[in-house]
């Protein structure tokens, strides 16, 4: 679990310069011998999954979703999406910005890790995430492991996933796990702790991937009007906790696999991508 002694300064110069560390190196992935999602060549590194020898604590994790895709989203690569570079370097910085006791060893540095919704090590990890969920198609088997874990009291944040079809598939998925009609989905409203729990984030940032950034010149609506507005979204259980977190129209994750590529991206997008989910992990991990 997540242990808490006390938390960092707000955000502000002094943060900026921690984060001016602009390199960020990569651990070696521990092979696995599974390949489940599956045929993917690894051309960045092959996922890491939790065994008894990687997975040598209790601390904090950051646990990755590994899913099927049924269907593809322009700039987008399934669960995959930004990995593994961002799972490490938001490790780091939850470990510098805050004191979170994190999980982690000299040898490796911060463990990070990939399950899959039918891996019996699914419930160590009482915060999960997933990317590019505008392609994601759950199984039967894999709606119910997944409704069983966020009731029992897991947590959910995804991610990078733009305009109106994306959204309308993710819909659809989340509503096998859970039925909208009793878990409805709802805008956070500006005043949820999830905003304040370390840092006050006034705006729900819109981050592009970088690529699309360089591309267009500047932008950072990834589907032109049609994502123009990015979202915090929410589904919580009848006690009123949260256990799904969507930001829509926005990849909060690029901010952190990227902070070391550009001057210019890192300084408008990282500190807030860092903020927002410095707060969402302090939240889940103390609600």
């Amino acid at each position: 679990m997540l242990r808490v002694r006390r938390f960092a300064g707000l955000m502000g110069a002094g943060v900026l310069a921690v984060l001016g560390i602009f390199t960020a190196a990569v651990p070696a992935a521990a092979q696995n011998p599974r390949d489940p999602i599956r045929d993917w060549e690894f051309w960045r590194a092959p996922p890491r999954y939790p065994t008894p020898e990687t997975r040598r604590d209790r601390y904090f994790s950051f646990a990755r979703v590994a899913y099927r895709s049924v269907r593809w989203e322009p700039g987008g690569q399934g669960w995959r999406t930004d990995y593994p570079n961002a799972d490490v370097n938001f490790m780091r910085r939850l470990a510098e910005l805050t004191t979170a006791v994190v999980s982690g060893d000299d040898e490796e540095g911060f463990h990070h890790f990939v399950v899959e919704l039918d891996d019996p090590r699914l419930f160590e990890f009482p915060f999960i995430f997933m990317s590019d969920v505008g392609t994601v198609g759950f199984s039967p088997e894999e709606a119910r492991r997944l409704r069983e874990y966020l009731l029992r009291g897991g947590f959910l944040w995804v991610d990078d996933f733009w305009g109106d079809r994306a959204w309308e598939q993710w819909v659809h998925e989340i509503g096998k796990v859970l039925p909208l009609s009793e878990y409805p989905i709802f805008d956070l409203p500006p005043d949820h702790p999830i905003f304040h729990s370390l840092y006050d984030v006034e705006r729900v940032p819109q981050i592009p991937s970088i690529q699309f950034w360089r591309r267009s010149g500047g932008a950072t609506s990834e589907r032109g009007a049609e994502s123009a507005v990015p979202h915090l979204r929410g589904i919580a259980d009848h006690s009123g906790r949260l256990m799904v977190l969507m930001s829509h129209n926005t990849d909060i994750a690029d901010g952190w696999e990227r902070e070391g590529e550009e001057y210019e991206f890192f300084y408008r997008f990282s500190p807030d991508a860092y903020a927002l989910a410095i707060n969402i992990v302090l939240y889940a991990m103390t609600h």
